[in-house]
């Protein structure tokens, strides 16, 4: 009786597996599908069949770890088997969706099956062309339905990974929604996703809204296309022009730079030197300006602007500001004078910047500045020869120098009594000399005239002799 009863229920268990499982999955048209075997598959025992209901046999795996797949139209060259054994269906087009069964058998005899029916998920977007920043973005994610199953859930993650819950979402764009959202939709714990790209054309993000430099430092102020926004994007959107602002002070006018043709060739025109000039070719979308040294002349906003046909303008705006070095009274002292040393940048610094200053190692003020933080203004009551060289002061964000300015001070030894006595006795000394020389010229020329006017004292002398008459 024992016996009959683990018959009946080992025939109870083999008929519940060889009934198999049902699943339903998502996907997207032109991705790539990948559909588990069953639970509890021994492949060196196993037969694996693989085939679409009603249809063709795809994919065989025997238990010698032989494998083979379909290479009948449409499914050549698209069946494969992972290393999971998994079967992967790659660029998987309308008409592949429906439902494909898998047999695991030993011998002849199917001992378990899984039926997958593959429903399309879409998401599609509008519009699906590069769009300006303060447009209007629309999502949408639709799954096919099956009628007697429960419809999925459905949420999008934007770019950032952030869960945005509506199955359609209409927003206004901005740069952060650049990049691909992703629709996933889940369905008995098993999430399946589609993807779509979205393309918001802008300038890159700075690094930073402020810029330094000094007459120590080179001059860059950044500004850039991102590397995924083609020129082509750009003008399919309506570019009208790029151009290069100045602004020397809140309240005044404008400087234009540069602008930028965007014909065939691309080329830049400079409208205001300031010798500054671009960093590259615009084909490069690095529209950054550089000089070789700053001036304290470049203090200012600069501004970078594309400017499109319906009116939108997208802009950078870059504050440079320069850090200078001023001594007083002047770079060339003499030891005993007392010298005052300010560093900054004509205003308060920012609570996240500090400086550091670095004097000549023989600087008498070096054993005092210690700390990672060092006064804007330093004095020494009274130099000396080794306050003497070059002086640097650093302006640091966190862990980074942002740049750095340089002095250069002539510092010339005191005179003491001893040393003004040699110099006045050497002085007279040689004044003396020069008054000596100056007599003994006088000396010489006068006995010259004097020997000359003893040897002719007439107009017409004759020699001494005697004549024939």
């Amino acid at each position: 009786m024992r016996n009959l009863i683990q018959s009946v229920l080992l025939l109870i268990v083999v008929f519940e597996s060889a009934a198999g499982t049902y699943e339903v999955r998502y996907f997207q048209v032109g991705g790539t599908v990948k559909l588990p075997l069953p639970a509890g598959v021994d492949l060196k025992q196993h037969y694996v069949y693989w085939k679409l209901e009603g249809g063709p046999e795809l994919a065989v795996q025997n238990p010698l770890g032989r494998k083979s797949t379909s290479e009948v139209e449409p499914w050549k060259n698209r069946l494969s088997w992972t290393d999971g054994n998994e079967l992967m269906i790659t660029n998987i087009q309308q008409e592949n969706f429906g439902t494909f069964v898998c047999e695991v058998k030993r011998m002849s005899v199917v001992i378990r099956t899984i039926t997958y029916k593959l429903l399309r998920l879409t998401a599609t977007v509008k519009p699906s062309t590069p769009l300006l920043p303060r447009s209007t973005l629309s999502l949408t994610c639709n799954a096919e339905t099956l009628q007697g199953h429960e419809n999925p859930q459905i949420h999008w993650l934007n770019p950032h990974g952030e869960r945005e819950l509506n199955q359609q979402i209409t927003k206004i764009a901005t740069s952060q929604d650049n990049g691909k959202w992703t629709c996933v939709t889940t369905h008995n714990q098993i999430e399946n996703k589609a993807y779509v790209s979205v393309t918001v054309v802008d300038l890159s993000p700075p690094t930073s809204q402020s810029q330094y430099t000094s007459k120590s430092r080179p001059l860059t102020i950044p500004c850039s296309i991102p590397a995924h926004i083609s020129w082509g994007q750009i003008n399919d959107t309506g570019i009208k022009e790029v151009h290069w602002h100045f602004i020397p002070k809140p309240g005044s006018s404008p400087q234009r730079l540069f602008s930028l043709s965007v014909g065939n060739p691309m080329t830049w025109k400079a409208e205001k030197d300031r010798g500054l000039r671009l960093v590259s070719e615009p084909k490069k979308k690095d529209l950054s300006l550089t000089r070789f040294r700053g001036k304290e002349g470049d203090e200012g906003d600069y501004v970078c602007a594309l400017e499109f046909k319906n009116g939108v303008i997208l802009n950078r705006t870059v504050h440079v500001q320069v850090l200078r070095i001023t001594s007083s009274p002047g770079t060339e002292l003499i030891s005993g004078q007392q010298l005052n040393l300010t560093c900054g940048l004509g205003q308060p610094l920012p609570s996240d910047l500090r400086l550091k200053w670095f004097p000549p190692e023989q600087s008498s003020l070096l054993s005092s500045l210690t700390s990672d933080r060092h006064p804007a203004h330093l004095t020494i009551p009274e130099v000396g020869t080794g306050d003497s060289g070059k002086w640097r002061c650093e302006l640091w964000r966190s862990k980074a120098c942002v740049t750095f300015a340089e002095i250069t001070l002539k510092i010339e030894p005191r005179l003491s009594v001893w040393m003004l006595v040699v110099i006045c006795s050497v002085t007279v000394i040689v004044l003396l000399l020069l008054v000596l020389i100056f007599i003994l010229c006088r000396r010489r020329q006068r006995k010259m005239r004097h020997l000359r006017h003893r040897l002719c004292q007439c107009k017409t002398p004759k020699p001494k002799g005697f004549y024939r008459t």
